[in-house]
């Protein structure tokens, strides 16, 4: 009776245990440098690409990334950075050096634009409603200042700090 209680538990068990990894595989994963790891997917969770990620590996494969050197992987980390009258939402955005930077900028109201010195990138100047997307690779660390250009409009706040560590 003792015997026939504990095989009982144990195909319960072993049950639970196949059951319960069904719909997961095993997948290997090809990591920066070449290395090599592997991840247990489960096949019920939605793909990495149907998810809102703002941080994707992309590899630069142009003439220009080529020949900077820069065909090995790379972070991109995506920004949505919204003005309206002497305000930028966000006003602080960190990403890690070497990471390639894409922002969004959405000017919301007014006629603003979005400028980062350092890194020689700025939208044009346009009146509300206008999206304009810029792309920078964060080769220095530091903060760095993001501001709109038009009038007097950074003296009265609309700036915001870019952080690079």
């Amino acid at each position: 009776m003792k015997n026939t209680f504990i095989g009982i538990l144990v195909l319960v068990f072993l049950g639970i245990v196949l059951f319960a990894g069904k719909d997961k595989e095993l997948e290997v994963v090809k990591l920066e440098g070449g290395d090599e790891k592997s991840v247990v997917v489960d096949s019920q969770m939605p793909a990495l690409d149907s998810l809102d990620v703002e941080e994707k590996i992309v590899t630069d494969t142009s003439p220009q990334g080529q020949a900077a050197g820069n065909n090995a992987n790379t972070i991109v980390k995506e920004f949505t950075i919204t003005g309206d009258n002497f305000s930028f939402t966000p006003s602080t955005i960190t990403v890690k050096k070497g990471d390639r930077v894409k922002i969004t900028f959405k000017n919301n109201k007014g006629y603003h634009d979005f400028v980062i010195d350092e890194f020689g990138v700025a939208t044009k100047q346009a009146q509300a409603p206008a999206t304009e997307v810029l792309e920078f690779t964060a080769d220095k660390v530091g903060s760095f200042e993001y501001y709109c250009s038009v009038g007097t409009h950074r003296s009265m706040g609309m700036k915001g700090v870019l952080k690079i560590e």
